[in-house]
């Protein structure tokens, strides 16, 4: 019995991550978004805890979990490593716009993301 359940969950794992799509597009301040609009002016920052994706000029806003590695994954980022808080256009933070790809499923306006890669 326990191991028709083990497979059971596998089986179920696998089947969620076969859904799983990847999406590339704008990450930005969700909060800021909300209010604006517009990408335009709602670039993330190290204070952000809200992030959404924006491709092809639609949000999709991150589930908690998928805003706790777009925290990690900007804290990380190679281009602002050295200082994260520099401010935009300095020899550490040259560009402000953060291009990001992410693997995930989505439900309506909102990703539930599995992983994400800052480029």
């Amino acid at each position: 019995m326990r191991r028709i359940l083990t497979l059971c969950a596998s089986v179920a794992v696998f089947s969620a991550l076969a859904l799983a799509e990847s999406y590339s597009g704008r990450l930005v301040d969700a909060s800021c978004y909300d209010q604006q609009k517009s990408a335009t002016a709602c670039d993330p920052t190290s204070s952000t805890t809200a992030f959404a994706l924006v491709v092809s000029g639609k949000p999709a806003k991150f589930d908690d979990a998928g805003n706790a590695k777009a925290i990690e994954a900007m804290k990380s980022r190679a281009d602002r490593a050295a200082n994260p808080n520099a401010p935009a256009g300095s020899a550490s933070a040259p560009s402000t716009q953060v291009a990001a790809k992410v693997t995930g499923t989505k439900d309506g306006d909102n990703l539930k993301v599995e992983a994400i890669e800052i480029q």
